[in-house]
């Protein structure tokens, strides 16, 4: 997925975005509330759309729609009843887009994806916070708002300027060089409007250390510190892939990077499941992490003594022993081999109490939900919580796993299963075992006549019959 472009500001915005031209949104209805704007792409013709969302938190909200006269056109708008609006013209593919970024507190984004909350501006979020299933919030160093009445001067003339019409707006033409007459006629309707926020907090730019010229990198240098070449960034940027930031500046041409973006970045990447494997990896001939790397040297030691240390299995080398059955015979050894030594992959001591505590964890959260609704119905004679036990998918599988593969093994486990859950909530042997084998039956690979086998060999004797 690529970065949302805008690429226009809409006449009636709070918070023009530099270098972007102003574009006429007076038939979209702005002053009515966001119902109103997603009602716009809600209108029965082929290929229009329209939603809004709120935040409840600030009373903000943010919405989008097609535009009616260039289907090809859409508007997005973010509201916030202190800090005004912001109104861009979109490509209508990147109007969703945009929408998800406007989900969270930002209210605008400047220098690339650097974003501004109506108070704080931070860095472009790149470095995954699990614990907020979030990316972190980094504040951009020394930050200061630059708004509409910083910008203007007497210098800019308006009368050299124009307002854009959709209809025949050229989304390839480039931003106008007079941006800053362009401003002033922005600021003159702007003024004209009733209620119209102050030009001291109309925002229009992001200052910061971060963004000087001495702290921008080219694609050499960004290249260079993400430990890829040159020509695979730029590949990775003409395909527009999302995880390569926007740039902050464009200098003569060329896209530049502030440092501290490209420093997250490479962060980014360092965290990422390639780059832990990467890392994990490192220094090893295969590039193997370190236990598939002790597997491979357990198991090449032993194909090795297989192959050459036994006398009987060397003399197959010969020229007239090489043939098909000779061959399979030696490959179902090396298998036999790796089959026998499955413990040594994966551990029982270790997967056993694994899979046993991710059961009883579910039980007691099963257990747990049941309890309130339990409290509020009249409960059946011999009625318990039990009932409602039910095992994850993935730790169905991996049980199914288990007794497949180490079923001697599993088959102790289960009976601590057994004798666990009744200690702990009394529930019945009979319940724990229908229970795991039903969860088997919709989501494990044992047949149902081998699980009914399985199974019979966990019940004990004085239940068989019932």
């Amino acid at each position: 997925m690529s970065h949302a472009r805008p690429l226009a500001n809409g006449l009636r915005t709070d918070h023009p975005v530099p270098g972007l031209p102003f574009v006429d949104d007076s038939h979209i209805p702005l002053d009515e509330g966001p119902e109103a704007i997603e009602a716009v792409g809600r209108h029965e013709a082929s290929g229009m759309w329209g939603r809004y969302d709120r935040n409840r938190q600030d009373n903000s909200w943010y919405a989008f729609t097609t535009d009616p006269l260039d289907h090809s056109l859409g508007w997005s708008v973010r509201y916030h009843p202190d800090r005004g609006r912001t109104v861009l013209l979109m490509r209508d593919g990147d109007t969703s887009t945009l929408h998800s970024d406007w989900g969270g507190e930002a209210l605008l984004f400047r220098a690339g994806g650097y974003w501004w909350d109506g108070t704080t501006w931070y860095r472009p979020g790149q470095v995954w916070n699990p614990v907020e299933q979030d990316h972190e919030r980094r504040k951009a160093r020394a930050a200061v708002t630059v708004s509409a009445a910083d910008m203007l001067d007497g210098r800019a003339d308006p009368d050299k300027a124009y307002v854009g019409k959709v209809l025949t707006f050229d989304p390839e033409e480039g931003a106008p060089e007079n941006w800053g007459d362009h401003l002033a006629l922005w600021a003159k309707h702007h003024q004209e409007r009733k209620g119209a926020l102050p030009l001291a907090r109309c925002v229009v730019d992001v200052a910061s250390p971060e963004l000087t010229g001495a702290q921008l990198l080219g694609v050499p240098e960004m290249a260079e510190l993400g430990n890829i070449t040159s020509s695979t960034l730029r590949a990775y940027i003409s395909r527009g892939n999302s995880e390569v930031p926007q740039p902050q500046a464009m200098v003569n041409g060329r896209v530049q990077w502030a440092r501290a973006v490209a420093d997250d970045w490479v962060e980014a990447r360092q965290r990422s499941y390639e780059g832990i494997k990467a890392t994990m990896s490192a220094g090893d001939r295969d590039n193997l992490s370190p236990g598939a790397a002790a597997v491979r040297d357990r198991f090449a030691a032993n194909f090795h003594s297989t192959l050459w240390g036994r006398p009987d299995v060397r003399k197959r080398w010969i020229l007239r022993a090489r043939n098909e059955e000779s061959v399979r015979e030696i490959a179902d050894t090396l298998a036999w081999d790796v089959a026998v030594s499955l413990d040594r992959v994966l551990p029982t001591d270790v997967l056993g109490p694994t899979v046993k505590g991710a059961i009883l964890n579910g039980f007691a959260e099963a257990i747990a939900m049941n309890r309130p609704s339990a409290a509020h119905r009249k409960e059946e004679p011999g009625e318990k919580s039990w009932y409602h036990l039910h095992l994850t998918v993935p730790v169905a599988k991996m049980l199914d796993w288990f007794i497949r593969h180490h079923p001697e093994s599993a088959h102790h486990y289960i009976g601590d299963i057994v004798r666990e859950a009744h200690d702990r909530w009394e529930i019945p042997t009979k319940a724990t075992l229908r229970t795991l084998r039903q969860a088997l039956s919709l989501d494990g690979e044992l047949s149902q006549e081998a699980r009914e086998t399985y199974f019979a060999l966990l019940m004990p004797r004085e239940q068989h019959a019932d």
